[in-house]
């Protein structure tokens, strides 16, 4: 039986809730039930029937309160206020449409809790809704969700504002205090269609650390300001509000081939080091290459990023444009001019190395990104493409199973990076 969502704190344990419940009276409403051909759920069923009960006998518990008499104590109205009637309205709940009698009081000071004034959903749909939300369905599919399984009919214009709940909590996030000191940081980003006077892509750029206890904690989302890329200003802007978050220090920051972005990261964490994301570099080079290749190109290229040295690296790269040069020679520059940032890779330890090319945490990432974006089309506005993501961020790993299979191969990578990074983790840890 689904829990009827109230606004009341919930009890503390389950044992509490099953103190409160007569279970023989359950089974024998059930039996009645059914011998009476009533459906336990739906329209008209068992559980909307209790809900009603449930609800009316709690507003009829808060007037008595608000009055000081319960509802036959006669002698209590004089002289004061007294209750005066009852007027309907229907309330969405987790059990479907559910028209209730609200008691009303002379005066018209009551203002119930359980049940507000002009309010039409108990507090659980709008959870409904935020979760189907970060789930990826576009509004459409949440009230064609909430009509099949409800029967409640919601427009898509209150399942916006219902999600807009989130808006101030997004900004709460977006501000929050942040580590003192990162392993890694990837930054990348995904470009959404958005409709300003006419449908233009833009960028949206995500900021995924690695943290020392080697969980991944995405620290915050910015919109592009051109299509065309931004430059060092913008990402200085960026970095700096990270920096005043808390985070002094980033071993490595993990790109692809943001303009500016470099030079920004020197002037903000000056031993950062910058290093092209070797998965997007590899990403980057299909693209200039037949399907048929893909599995070619991407074996003859493994021995380039796994060098143990650079001069190893310059020895395959070689016997890999002697290969492909002639067919695909775009690739050969794609590489030719991301080897400078590509170098740092070669000299990380290979618990290091594991740790960039993951590409779990960030994949796993830009494929719920694609997904509640693709299912939209283009968004009215920015503050609308941000709510989705922040709602996707929010619905990521809910088991918490994810961080846990990350942080099992963490230890030896910790190991080399308090190592190689001179004991930076340490010196800052919190």
């Amino acid at each position: 039986m689904a829990a009827v969502v109230t606004g009341e704190p919930a009890p503390d344990s389950g044992a509490e809730l099953a103190a409160l419940v007569d279970d023989q009276l359950i089974a024998r409403l059930a039996g009645q039930a059914r011998a009476q051909g009533v459906s336990l759920i739906g329209e008209g069923g068992l559980l909307q029937q209790l809900t009603k009960r449930v609800l009316e006998a709690a507003l009829d518990g808060e007037m008595d309160a608000h009055l000081g008499y319960d509802k036959h104590e006669r002698g209590g109205a004089v002289g004061g206020n007294a209750r005066n009637g009852r007027r309907s309205k229907t309330v969405l709940t987790e059990a479907g449409p559910v028209q209730l009698d609200v008691p009303r009081d002379r005066d018209a000071s009551f203002a119930p809790r359980i049940v507000a004034k002009r309010q039409r959903r108990l507090s659980g749909i709008d959870d409904l809704v935020i979760s189907l939300t970060a789930k990826g369905l576009t509004t459409g599919e949440v009230a064609a969700h909430l009509a099949e399984v409800y029967d409640a009919d919601v427009s898509k214009e209150t399942i916006s504002t219902i999600t807009d709940r989130v808006l101030d909590t997004m900004s709460e996030w977006q501000n929050r205090p942040l580590d003192r000191v990162y392993p890694v940081v990837f930054i990348d980003a995904i470009n959404v269609k958005i409709r300003d006077g006419q449908v233009a892509n833009r960028p949206i750029y995500v900021a995924l650390a690695v943290t020392v206890e080697g969980r991944r904690d995405i620290l915050g989302m910015w919109a592009g300001e051109h299509g065309d890329g931004e430059g060092a200003k913008y990402w200085l802007r960026v970095l700096t509000e990270i920096r005043n978050r808390g985070t002094q220090d980033v071993c490595i920051a993990v790109c692809d081939g943001l303009k500016g972005l470099p030079d920004a990261v020197a002037t903000v964490w000056p031993k950062t080091v910058v290093q092209t994301c070797i998965v997007h570099l590899l990403r980057n080079s299909f693209k200039y290459a037949s399907r048929k290749d893909w599995a070619a190109i991407a074996r003859d290229l493994k021995p380039v990023y796994t060098a143990a040295t650079e001069q190893a690296a310059l020895d395959r790269f070689a016997e890999f444009a002697t290969t492909w040069e002639k067919k695909y020679p775009a690739i050969i520059r794609l590489w030719t001019s991301a080897w400078a940032e590509m170098v740092p890779f070669l000299a990380f330890h290979p618990e290091i190395r594991t740790i960039i090319c993951t590409t779990n945490a960030i994949e796993s990432l830009n494929a719920r990104f694609r997904r509640a974006v693709n299912a939209r089309g283009h968004f009215p506005n920015e503050q609308a493409a941000m709510k989705v993501l922040y709602l996707t961020v929010m619905g990521l790993d809910p088991t918490g199973k994810g961080q846990k299979r990350w942080s099992n191969r963490w230890k030896a990578a910790l190991n080399a990076f308090e190592i190689t990074f001179d004991g930076r983790l340490s010196a800052l840890r919190a």
